[in-house]
């Protein structure tokens, strides 16, 4: 079998610096080529120092892509081919399509490794693949969400079943997703009903039948002058603590950040520290459900998406 006859499964990620001495690089590249200031690139410098240094995500999509081939192969030996293709760094996606054209391929099928369709996201990561392979004439094919996927569903629902059992009878569940600067959504992106549909999916799963058991929150949010979708994680914290001596008192919190698919500085220094200390602050029990990370159903299920795009 020849590459013309295989396909290139592009499978795409935002990217994190791979050492100390690429955090300037990166940072810069997300600023679209604004270098950060001293202020700004140590404080980004300190945020992975509190987690260890660096994130694990290389590692983990790396894990991922593995684990993707490996799901694809025993469907369908030797058919296709998985390639990384990063947002902010290397291999950059044009990159990778380079290669595949080099490589012969003919046909790239994209999947983005977070699960809800954003025009800001997902439609931008998959238009960079297209016009890269434009001049190659390389057919490209898209799995563009996959918020409703059961195994998806199945996996956080179960990890929230488990991480309700250790809670306080009065806990809430909190499904979060990275923040999207506002003019996004008021053009009518449908980031927001994507988030939902999981959260909603998630919670039937799981057995939260009432509205008032779980909530939506957004986090994360970019450090600029406009305004970026809430609530805010923190601020939703803050307004439980209010509640304490009322009816409506909550005791403890479950975030489900259904909108990360592995482990990585949002996750880690965002939820699992500030989050959880300002939790703590409350005297409100804090528990996060897992990513999803290279889980071995999850990948078959999106194995299948890609096989069917």
């Amino acid at each position: 079998m020849t590459n013309s006859t295989r396909t290139a499964v592009m499978l795409m990620a935002y990217g994190t610096p791979r050492t100390k001495e690429e955090i300037l690089p990166y940072y810069t590249d997300i600023r679209r080529g604004r270098v950060p200031t001293d202020e700004q690139l140590q404080d980004l410098t300190k945020r992975y120092e509190a987690i260890g240094g660096l994130s694990p995500l290389k590692q983990l999509t790396e894990a991922q892509r593995d684990a993707l081939q490996e799901q694809l192969d025993l469907i369908n030996p030797g058919h296709y081919q998985v390639f990384l293709g990063l947002k902010h760094a290397t291999p950059f996606i044009e990159e990778s399509v380079n290669e595949v054209a080099a490589l012969g391929f003919t046909r790239i099928i994209c999947l983005v490794l977070a699960p809800h369709y954003s025009t800001y996201s997902i439609g931008q990561y998959t238009d960079r693949v297209r016009a890269a392979a434009e001049p190659h004439n390389i057919e490209v094919r898209a799995v563009e969400t996959w918020a409703r996927e059961d195994a998806f569903i199945d996996f956080l629902a179960a990890d929230m079943q488990a991480q309700l059992s250790r809670m306080p009878e009065r806990t809430k569940i909190l499904f979060t997703a990275h923040s999207l600067p506002q003019r996004i959504i008021d053009a009518g992106d449908p980031y927001p009903e994507e988030l939902r549909a999981t959260a909603e999916l998630v919670a039937s799963k799981a057995g939260l039948t009432r509205w008032s058991q779980w909530s939506i929150a957004w986090q994360s949010a970019g450090r600029t002058p406009e305004p970026w979708i809430g609530p805010d994680i923190l601020a939703v914290i803050d307004q439980m603590a209010t509640m304490r001596d009322t009816d409506e008192s909550v005791d403890g919190i479950v975030v489900c950040a259904c909108g990360f698919v592995a482990d990585h500085l949002e996750v880690l220094y965002d939820l699992d520290l500030e989050a959880a200390q300002r939790a703590a602050s409350y005297g409100i029990a804090f528990a996060r459900t897992a990513c999803v990370n290279n889980d071995s159903s999850v990948m078959a299920a999106l194995a299948r998406r890609l096989i069917t795009a």
